[in-house]
């Protein structure tokens, strides 16, 4: 039985990825166009490549983008101006990518969920930093990401006794049960802590998390990623390649919140 929910679990985490490809809105207007070469029906051809155009606009429209982030981001008290005191800040991976060659990691915007957080230890808010996160990558499963987090915090001086790092984590549903085996071992589970993680990962996150028995977690929102509602032209009406990138990210949020829950995860 073991074997099979081990089989079943790989399996998954490599059709996670094929999926991950598959909503690209990029891959589905090169699919429309390429379709659009291939029919012979020349009426069919024109609504194909409209039907293109209209998606590619959508998919670089920063304003839909924006509102479409805003409906989705929650929103919370400002904890970092709170005093309240907390036993730990557990920190979920997924904030840059590993340099072999240089044996570090090149930070990205989910950067933030780390750089947040160091703060609240320095004030005292927080007792420990625990950061969940393996690799979640099918080609370089070497590439274990708490392992980097862990050297660069050494760097900076962040003592050893108030840090605990898990390792072995693939993606969010690993990063809860994971960490939850390390605390337990530890008797820290009980304790009050922060879901550090960004915005738009949050509500997942959080389904997840409590799903898998932890009882006293307080989001702590990061790199929010909607902003000031704006009116301006270039905004509502210039298509802007940025805003493809953000909508590919939201969209793979939402499909990896459904599957999650579709397996009971969430």
């Amino acid at each position: 039985m073991c074997l099979i929910h081990f089989i079943f679990d790989i399996m998954f985490f490599y059709l996670s990825k094929i999926l991950a490809f598959t909503i690209s809105p990029l891959v589905w207007v090169f699919a429309l166009l390429l379709y659009s070469f291939k029919t012979k029906i020349e009426s069919r051809k024109k609504k194909l490549r409209i039907a293109a155009v209209i998606v590619l606009y959508l998919y670089g429209n920063s304003f839909l983008v924006d509102e479409l982030y805003r409906a989705y981001e929650p929103v919370t008290p400002d904890y970092y101006v709170m005093d309240d005191k907390y036993d730990g800040a557990i920190v979920l991976g997924g904030i840059g990518d590993i340099d072999l060659r240089l044996e570090k990691i090149n930070f990205n915007m989910s950067g933030d969920r780390l750089f947040q957080t160091l703060p609240l230890y320095y004030t005292g808010r927080i007792k420990k930093l625990i950061f969940t996160g393996g690799s979640g990558k099918i080609e370089f499963p070497e590439k274990r990401e708490a392992v980097y987090v862990k050297k660069y915090l050494q760097s900076i001086n962040f003592p050893d006794s108030a840090l605990i790092v898990e390792t072995n984590s693939r993606n969010t549903y690993e990063n809860a049960m994971f960490t939850k085996k390390i605390m337990d071992s530890l008797n820290i589970t009980n304790g009050k802590y922060f879901l550090v993680t960004s915005a738009f990962h949050t509500p997942r996150a959080m389904a997840i998390f409590k799903k898998a028995g932890y009882k006293n977690l307080t989001p702590y929102i990061t790199n929010r990623q909607s902003g000031v509602r704006r009116f301006t032209f270039d905004f509502m009406f210039i298509p802007n390649p940025e805003a493809m990138f953000k909508l590919e990210i939201l969209i793979h949020e939402w499909v990896g919140f459904l599957v999650y829950k579709v397996k009971g995860w969430a």
